[in-house]
């Protein structure tokens, strides 16, 4: 029989934790322009379906309505359904906007696209299969 767990290797001494946190952050920063970008890019775009640039923008809404299937003032769960549908949206808009489209408008390194592909489509998959099958009808997929 194995020793159990200790908390101590399961969470990460003080101050690594922390240095790993601010590091994602800043990565993100970072990546947050040329995602706007392709974004923008995207809705502009009159080869992208108009159905799938109206998914993001009422995704958009829903982050900024009041009401939300997990209230925010639920402490951090408040906000998972808020990127969860933010997630599925643009999911929704890169799938439908085709591989070369989207290559043709992102001004990153091409392996942090796939990356950021890979990212959206495993948060897409962690939405229930119910709710992806609505959203898929109400943006016509």
């Amino acid at each position: 029989m194995s020793d159990p767990i200790r908390p101590d290797e399961v969470i990460p001494p003080e101050g690594k934790g922390s240095v790993q946190v601010r590091q994602m952050a800043k990565d993100f920063l970072f990546l947050l322009p040329n995602l706007v970008k392709l974004l923008w890019r995207l809705v502009k775009d009159p080869r992208v379906p108009r159905r799938s640039k109206l998914a993001l923008v009422l995704a958009g809404v829903y982050v900024v309505s009041p009401i939300d299937l997990l209230p925010d003032f639920i402490g951090g769960a408040g906000q998972l359904d808020d990127i969860f549908v933010v997630a599925l949206a643009i999911n929704h808009l890169v799938q439908r906007a085709g591989e070369d489209v989207v290559r043709e408008h992102w001004d990153g390194p091409q392996d942090l696209l796939k990356v950021i592909s890979g990212v959206l489509e495993t948060t897409a998959d962690l939405v229930p299969a119910r709710l992806r099958k609505l959203f898929g009808q109400l943006s016509g997929a």
